[in-house]
């Protein structure tokens, strides 16, 4: 009988020991060699949620916002969406990427992959080991192209081409670039213990504040308060709803960056906090007006997938429920009330969905997080101080975008003009910008 063990046992040290080795080079080997560690299931889940991404500026906001605008606008706020992905495109692989997340400082990143060089097959991120950098910072590319995108909503109808394209440029550079090396890339308020799963701070925080300050800066448009501006065809918008809400799987699941439990659970409590939301706005709406509307239901849903954006990898699906309720409701007031109480011409609500409804998700992430879904405890399983940290993030994110914005668009105002002059908006900006029209 001990003789039958001899071989066993033998082969049992020798694969003891094996393993043991393997432990020690395993490492070394990820460092020299990073393709040999990548997961294949990850990157076709992250090859997924990319495209998802993408598909939420173009089609998704193009045609959300292109059905809220009167219909002589139709084509220059399509133009807009697409032109910005472009461009986009081009300055996140120029600089944008390098500066967002490669190693630098607190604030901002360094130029080591400054034209993407060096970033070939087997090139990796320490912030997406399990993937190819090219993947990841396709990914990252596509949060890059629809937070701009966003900012269109609340100056829509009188915004110059010209200047648009200039304001996205420098704006991706100064604002967007270095908020996101702040919070994701390695910068100080990631660091400070700042939540953000999948961009509550870095897109909608940051894409509302600036469109505020845009809407601010430019004044009201021709004939606001004045004249009705209707939407010119809700089917549009309610298709490009619902591209956002089926593209936001890859927005918020694909933050996972892999195909993991917590990307099943940021995706349960996207699809629950969107409904929650677009519910409390419509009975919100139907309370106070009387009639319940596809704009109302639409946008709703829209402030219930912003909402859960910085929660949905740190919160359960109760947490999920309670963020797109209070979100819904609170976003259809800012929207009607709040806007029409200061005055303010933010054109498609990109402030009153977008900036608030980032803030309110990021608060309650504070709220509601769990520590067994995404490693960080919220005021619910008595971390309160959590909730400060969450302040800190989005206070600082508001101040910075503000001021910079500000400036920004001063700029652009002194050298090349912001708006167009009010026959070109009267005449509408798809003729008098870009020489078309939809008959």
């Amino acid at each position: 009988m001990k003789k039958r063990l001899v071989f066993p046992a033998a082969m049992a040290a020798v694969l003891l020991g094996m393993g043991s080795a393997w432990a020690q080079t395993a490492p070394a080997a990820a460092a020299s060699n990073p393709a040999a560690f990548i997961n294949s299931g990850d990157n076709a889940w992250m090859l997924t949620s990319t495209a998802l991404v993408l598909l939420m500026t173009i089609p998704g906001l193009a045609l959300f916002y292109g059905g809220m605008v009167r219909k002589k606008n139709v084509l220059a706020t399509l133009m807009q969406s697409f032109a910005i992905t472009c461009l986009v495109t081009v300055l996140w692989m120029i600089i944008g990427y390098s500066l967002a997340f490669t190693p630098g400082n607190g604030f901002i990143g360094g130029l080591s992959r400054f034209f993407l060089n060096g970033m070939g097959l087997d090139s990796a991120n320490p912030l997406a080991p399990t993937i190819p950098e090219s993947t990841y910072m396709t990914f990252q590319m596509t949060f890059a192209i629809i937070t701009p995108a966003l900012i269109v909503g609340s100056f829509a109808d009188r915004m110059k081409f010209s200047a648009l394209l200039w304001f996205m440029g420098i704006w991706l550079l100064a604002v967007y670039a270095p908020i996101a090396h702040m919070v994701w890339g390695g910068g100080f308020l990631g660091g400070d213990g700042v939540l953000d799963y999948a961009g509550g701070t870095v897109v909608h925080i940051n894409a509302g504040v600036a469109g505020l300050v845009a809407a601010l800066v430019m004044g009201k448009r021709v004939g606001y308060g004045k004249e009705a501006m209707p939407p010119h065809n809700l089917i549009l918008t309610m298709i490009g709803a619902s591209l956002l809400w089926v593209g936001w799987f890859g927005f918020n699941a694909g933050s996972a960056v892999a195909a993991s439990d917590r990307a099943g659970m940021a995706m349960a409590a996207t699809q629950i906090a969107t409904a929650a939301a677009a519910l409390g706005w419509m009975f919100a709406e139907w309370i106070a007006r009387g009639k319940p509307t596809i704009l109302g239901i639409t946008s709703g849903a829209v402030a219930g997938l912003v909402a859960i954006t910085p929660a949905s990898g740190f919160v359960g699906p109760g947490g999920a429920l309670a963020i797109g309720l209070i979100a819904g409701v609170v976003c259809f007031w800012t929207a009607v009330y709040m806007k029409e109480m200061i005055g303010y011409d933010d054109s498609l609500d990109a402030f009153g969905v977008h900036a608030i409804g980032g803030i309110v998700g990021a608060m309650l992430t504070g709220v509601f997080a769990v520590k067994a879904i995404g490693g960080t405890a919220g005021a619910l399983e008595g971390n309160m101080a959590q909730i400060l940290i969450q302040a800190k993030g989005v206070g600082f994110t508001i101040v910075y975008d503000a001021i910079v914005t500000f400036v920004i668009l001063k700029v652009i105002d002194m050298v090349i003009g912001l708006r167009v002059t009010e026959e070109q908006e009267r005449e509408g900006l798809d003729i008098s910008l870009h020489g078309e029209q939809v008959l």
